[in-house]
């Protein structure tokens, strides 16, 4: 299991464990939700504390007139950690005794915090505590320390943190969820806007999740975000105040909130200084007052349409324009917005049209719906720079992402990690940064020839314990009749057995063939890059090398599902048609164990020659579309739109105006053939079910006398 599968597991399990602890509360979950978060907030301090204590107190300065230097809150800060008094310390709440108040340690606990951390004072939950019994407090302080959270590295809690914001977001539990924006659509934004030095400003900052990850950026350059990055944030509601407050803390982050109305004040005076603003406000906002705004110097286009009522009649190109006035003379601005805004009509094109004149609208994303936990609505992510080159001045990037994305639940899609990259690769070629591309689809190949070899071992193990079971299958069908009787062949008995044995005996073989052949390409396929210069390789080359081995990798997958499928088909008929429990040559035991051995090792086997087949589609994908590692226009994907073109459109900004309809893909995964022999299968066995239920039905109604 990877580090970031494993994350979620635990996280998975520790929101179970505090959400079925509410139901045995006093609160409901919008008011279970700041005491959770904020235990959490703590669990995770202790975390960070814990992994950089060692190191801190290994390099503190040697005593001084035999008096030991001690360890001061500084020391923790420049590791990007909070310090803890002792009793603040988790493993010390989680070991009081039912006898103690643990409402009380846990207040002053937090107490103990804010009189270190000024700029978390007011901020930590505390008089909610009270709410919880002593017994809900225990057993919520154990939920939230798992053994596993001590053996694992990094940020492990702060991940965790965004979890369970995450999942308090998708049950509304605060300000109908609005505080949260998805971490898919943060990360593209804070990848693209690439915020390496200076002002970050989000006007809507939520739970501060673009300041979380505009940090991580920082970090895996391996800085100190605290060093290059300074957060400014704007919010109405002074709970998601605390809570962004928190989310910063939690991550090492320093930074400066205000609670303030965006529309009508903005107190940290930023404008035209901001390095970067990063948002995802509210949507199509109709209570503006237009008469406050009217001469707000963040309005340098003017001000949208106004309705009867003296109200701004949608928001959404406000916030535009206030997005755009704070960026600094080479600055930068991402953000979320409504799809009803980049073809709005009337006043809104007007400022739209100005807005595009500057050149400085860069890059426009559309994403599909169902990416928010709290409405369905497709939405637009646009790109301001003011710094774009001047041969792309007049130039806007569209690309259309609706087609891009990973089914998280039934209601809820992202990105994959290789999806986010794939899309910013297409970025690095429109900003000519073509090694960067290179370098991706490179790495693709390495990953897949890498996983292919990590295949090898459990391919062989699921040919060795199927072979297993196939033999312990033996002495029993060497007892079954090899020919009946054409009156005696039914649907479910007779011939049926022996022509599933033989079936599976040509699979069997077609497997170990496959495999052998499939070792071979690997071992071959492996050498044969480690001798390239991946730095200046052609890669449609590359991947046309690599065709053979991924056939057979196809191969070996259906070949393995097929021959689980027809051992269980042929256990079925042993089972159901010939009373196979009732022989003294079946081992019912034996071969119950080896078939679930037999389908764990074939689970592990096919997920991992998945994962083969997976980075090869993505090194696949991207080259099928930039063979020549250049941008260019790919159909219901990318276009570079000029000016002129912006003009002919009445100044839209919607990129499937421009990029048209993509193709239809076919889905790598899917094979007609195996699909129909599946249904087959599942119908054989529906049948087989009936008959047995029909004789059964009929067997009670002579029972009854009907």
């Amino acid at each position: 299991m990877t580090q970031l599968e494993n994350i979620e597991a635990i996280g998975k399990r520790l929101w179970s464990a505090a959400d079925t602890l509410r139901a045995n509360s006093n609160y409901a979950s919008n008011e279970y939700f700041m005491p959770v978060m904020g235990l959490v907030f703590l669990r995770h301090a202790y975390s960070r504390y814990l992994v950089v204590k060692d190191d801190i107190e290994a390099n503190l300065p040697p005593p001084r007139d035999g008096v030991k230097i001690e360890v001061t809150k500084k020391d923790y800060g420049k590791k990007s950690a909070i310090f803890l008094q002792p009793k603040a310390q988790f493993d010390y709440l989680v070991a009081l005794k039912d006898s103690d108040d643990r409402a009380k340690a846990v207040i002053d606990a937090m107490e103990s915090i804010e009189r270190d951390y000024e700029t978390l004072r007011g901020v930590l939950p505390k008089s909610e505590y009270r709410e919880l019994s002593n017994e809900i407090m225990g057993e919520l302080l154990r939920a939230l320390n798992p053994e596993e959270l001590k053996k694992v590295d990094g940020d492990v809690f702060g991940r965790i943190y965004e979890y369970f914001i995450t999942q308090f977001a998708d049950q509304k539990a605060h300000d109908g969820g609005e505080f949260f924006t998805p971490i898919s659509l943060v990360l593209l934004i804070a990848n693209v806007l690439e915020p390496k030095k200076g002002t970050v400003l989000d006007p809507a900052c939520g739970s501060g999740g673009m300041f979380v990850q505009s940090a991580r950026f920082v970090e895996n350059l391996h800085e100190n975000p605290n060093d290059k990055l300074s957060f400014y944030g704007l919010e109405k509601n002074a709970t998601t105040i605390k809570l962004a407050e928190m989310n910063l803390a939690v991550h090492g982050l320093v930074g400066d909130i205000k609670k303030a109305i965006t529309y009508y004040e903005g107190p940290h005076n930023l404008h035209n200084k901001a390095d970067f603003v990063m948002a995802n406000p509210p949507f199509n906002v109709d209570e503006i007052d237009a008469d406050k705004i009217k001469n707000d110097p963040r309005l340098p286009f003017g001000l949208p349409g106004v309705n009867k009522k003296g109200k701004v009649s949608n928001g959404n190109y406000v916030w535009i324009s206030y997005f755009y006035s704070y960026l600094a003379e080479q600055g930068r601005a991402g953000f979320v917005m409504s799809s009803q805004a980049s073809a709005a009509g009337n006043t809104e094109a007007k400022v739209r049209e100005k807005l595009i004149e500057t050149g400085h609208v860069d890059i426009m994303i559309a994403i599909r719906s169902n990416f928010f936990y709290t409405r369905a609505v497709p939405c637009e992510l646009w790109f301001f720079n003011k710094s774009k080159p001047k041969e792309l001045k007049d130039k806007v990037l569209m690309i259309d992402a609706r087609n891009i994305f990973r089914k998280v639940t039934r209601k809820i899609y992202d990105f994959s990690p290789e999806q986010l990259q794939n899309i910013l690769s297409i970025i690095w070629l429109y900003r000519g940064e073509t090694k960067r591309f290179h370098d991706l689809v490179a790495n693709y190949i390495s990953v897949t020839l890498n996983e292919a070899v990590q295949s090898i071992a459990p391919t062989h193990d699921y040919e060795s314990i199927f072979a297993k079971l196939n033999k312990e299958l033996q002495p029993f069908l060497a007892t079954l009749p090899k020919d009946l009787p054409a009156a005696t062949i039914t649907a479910q008995a007779g011939g049926k057995q022996e022509e599933t044995v033989n079936e599976l005996s040509d699979c069997l073989q077609a497997y170990k063939s496959i495999s052998q052949t499939f070792t071979k390409l690997v071992q071959e396929k492996s050498a044969w890059w480690e001798k390239q210069n991946h730095d200046n390789i052609k890669l449609t080359e590359a991947l046309k090398e690599l065709e053979p081995l991924t056939e057979e990798n196809n191969n070996l997958i259906k070949e393995a599902e097929l021959m689980y499928r027809l051992a269980n088909r042929l256990i079925n008929i042993c089972l159901n048609t010939y009373n196979a429990k009732e022989s003294d040559k079946w081992n019912t035991r034996e071969i119950s164990n080896l078939k679930k051995q037999a389908e764990s090792a074939r689970d592990t086997a096919v997920n991992q020659l998945k994962l083969a087949r997976y980075f090869y589609h993505q090194a696949e994908w991207l080259i099928e579309r930039f063979p020549e590692e250049k941008l260019r226009d790919v159909e219901g994907l990318v276009k570079l739109v000029d000016k002129t073109e912006l003009k002919e459109n009445d100044w839209s900004l919607t990129p499937g105006r421009y990029v048209g309809v993509a193709p239809e893909e076919e889905d790598p995964d899917f094979d007609f053939g195996e699909t129909m022999r599946t249904i087959h299968a599942e119908l054989e066995n529906l049948n087989e079910q009936s008959s047995d239920l029909a004789k059964n039905i009929s067997k009670n109604f002579k029972k009854l006398g009907i």
